[in-house]
C-alpha cells in the first residue's frame, strides 16, 4: 500500500497513493461513521482549480484527491519523485470500493446522473456485486440548491442507513456538491464522475493501450467532439504549459488554504 501524503500539483493538492490506500481511506470512514470527501482528478479537475481559485480551495480541503488521468500521475512523479506505477482511476476505484462494501454489508447511496443512468446502473452493480445494499437511489435535479436543501438531502441520506454515497454529477458539478455535503453527513462521499456511465454501459472504455498510454482523452474526444473539444483541445495544451513551468520555476504554483465556506447557490 502506497500512501506518500498530498502534493503540489499546479497549486492542487493531489494525494500521491495507490488503489489500496485509497480504498482503505474509504472504507475505514465508513466503517468508523466519520465524514471524508474524496474525489479523481483527470486534466480537467485539475484546471478547474487553476482557473477558480474558490474551487481551489475546495478542492484542496478534500480529505483524499486521486491522480484519476495518466497525466496526473505523471505530474506527481516527475514534480515529486512518487514513483507511482499507476494512476487511481474513478471508474475502477469505484468498483474496488463496492466490492469491499459488499463484503462488508455497508449500504451505499447512489446520488447524481439521469433516471434512466441509474435504471441501467443498479442492476449491472446487483450483477457484478450479488451481496452489494443499496440503500438509496436519487437522481440529479439539474438546478441549483433551494435554501435548506442540503439538509434535506443529508436527512434523506441518513434516514436510508447508507454508509457510503457516491456522486455522479459531473466535474466540477460533484465536487461542490461533496464539499457542501461532507460537513452534514457522517460517511464518506466519492465524486466519481463518468463511472455511473461507464458501468451502466453507456460509455465505452477506450482500449488499455490508450489508457496506459494517456490517450483516454483522444478516445473520448473521438465519441463526444462538440462537447469536449474545449476540455481536451484548450485545457491539455494549458496543463503541459502549466506544468512544465512549475517544473522548471517560471512559475510559482501557491496552493490557496483550504476553504472554510459553503458554496452558495450549489448545483444538485
Amino acid at each position: 500500500m502506497i500512501s506518500k501524503g498530498k502534493r503540489n500539483v499546479l497549486g492542487v493538492l493531489v494525494d500521491a497513493l495507490d488503489y489500496e490506500a485509497a480504498t482503505e481511506q474509504v472504507l475505514a470512514a465508513a466503517r468508523d461513521r466519520r465524514p471524508l470527501a474524496l474525489t479523481a482528478l483527470a486534466v480537467h479537475g485539475v484546471m478547474t482549480g487553476v482557473q477558480d481559485p474558490a474551487h481551489n480551495a475546495r478542492l484542496n480541503s478534500f480529505d483524499v484527491v486521486t491522480p484519476d488521468g495518466q497525466p496526473v500521475r505523471w505530474a506527481l512523479n516527475l514534480l515529486h519523485r512518487a514513483a507511482l506505477t499507476e494512476r487511481v482511476y474513478g471508474p475502477h476505484l469505484t468498483l474496488r470500493v463496492l466490492d469491499r462494501c459488499a463484503d462488508e454489508g455497508l449500504p451505499v447511496y447512489l446520488y447524481g446522473s439521469t433516471d434512466d443512468t441509474l435504471g441501467r446502473l443498479i442492476p449491472e452493480l446487483e450483477r457484478m456485486f450479488p451481496a452489494l445494499k443499496i440503500a438509496g437511489v436519487e437522481s440529479s435535479k439539474f438546478r441549483p440548491a433551494r435554501p435548506g436543501e442540503d439538509v434535506e438531502i443529508a436527512d434523506r441520506i441518513r434516514a436510508s442507513g447508507a454508509r457510503l454515497v457516491l456522486v455522479g454529477l459531473g466535474c466540477p458539478r460533484q465536487e461542490v456538491f461533496a464539499y457542501a455535503m461532507r460537513p452534514l453527513l457522517d460517511m464518506p462521499l466519492m465524486a466519481v464522475g463518468a463511472a455511473f456511465d461507464y458501468h451502466a454501459g453507456l460509455l465505452r472504455k477506450p482500449p488499455a493501450w490508450m489508457q496506459r498510454r494517456g490517450l483516454e482523452w483522444l478516445w473520448r474526444l473521438g465519441l463526444e467532439p462538440k462537447r469536449l473539444w474545449h476540455r481536451y483541445l484548450v485545457l491539455n495544451p494549458l496543463y503541459v504549459a502549466r506544468l512544465t513551468a512549475q517544473k522548471t520555476g517560471l512559475w510559482k504554483a501557491t496552493p490557496p488554504p483550504p476553504a472554510t465556506e459553503s458554496p452558495a447557490g450549489f448545483a444538485v
